[in-house]
């Protein structure tokens, strides 16, 4: 398994954009601001990028999300887009768990679909 907080010699740390729209979610496409995150996670980049698994190994460190999380779902993966980022319900996942850990501390992260989800962002 490789952590994706380390590189290997054949897999070079490619620095991400900084803005981009995640697109495709039927509420309209996020636009994820990469240095805010980063920042706000300490530049922990495994805050995000989580170790990948052998049924799908990652091919690059800090690969993006979208690169293996699908949809529809790859061979061999149990999460695809959505889930990788929250649940059905959006009460609960990768995004808005770390949002409403930010708003308990009193800062102040988006809550509402709307408030990520734009529809100029398709």
């Amino acid at each position: 398994m490789l952590w994706l907080g380390t590189t290997s010699p054949t897999q070079a740390q490619v620095k991400p954009k900084e803005s981009m729209i995640l697109k495709g979610a039927p509420m309209g496409g996020v636009k994820f601001e990469h240095a805010l995150h980063s920042k706000r996670a300490a530049d922990k980049c495994e805050t995000c990028h989580h170790v990948s698994k052998p049924e799908k190994p990652s091919t690059a460190a800090q690969q993006p999300c979208m690169e293996c999380h699908t949809k529809p779902l790859q061979p061999g993966m149990k999460t695809g887009r959505q889930a990788a980022f929250h649940n059905s319900v959006a009460q609960a996942g990768m995004c808005v768990d770390c949002h409403k850990k930010a708003n308990a501390a009193g800062k102040m992260a988006p809550a509402k679909c709307a408030e990520c989800h734009k529809k100029e962002n398709l």
